[in-house]
């Protein structure tokens, strides 16, 4: 069964970018792909689990600090209260699929306006 967990708080510590969330993340393996919901504008990082996947959900409004780690590459990890985990291949994904929707009509015109604006 795929299961969707939306990121609440980010924030950089240690060097690292950490992505915030109240849910569990025990037994999730990052798969380093990133997808893109269009309709909530958000990127989404995949993660596997023994019943199927887990939609790692981060916002628009966690875009600009995307941005702003992005040239430096920093480590993404997503934080539980009980444990993290890094999400290999993110920035990797993420120039792939910010490339992809740049001038694609495809995504909806509001979301290529929105990844222009901030990417």
């Amino acid at each position: 069964m795929n299961k969707k967990i939306t990121i609440k708080k980010a924030t950089i510590v240690d060097n690292k970018l950490l992505l915030l969330t109240d849910e569990s993340i025990s037994g999730l393996l990052p798969s380093e792909q990133i997808l893109v919901d269009s309709k909530l504008f958000s990127f989404v990082y995949l993660m596997e689990n023994p019943e199927g996947y887990t939609y790692i959900d981060i916002p628009e409004p966690f875009w600009p600090l995307l941005k702003s780690t992005y040239g430096e590459q920093t480590p993404v990890f997503i934080q539980s209260q009980e444990e993290e985990v890094e999400l290999s291949n993110f920035y990797e994904e993420l120039a792939y699929v910010i490339n992809n929707i740049r001038g694609n009509s495809n995504y909806g015109k509001d979301m290529v306006a929105k990844v222009e604006e901030h990417f």
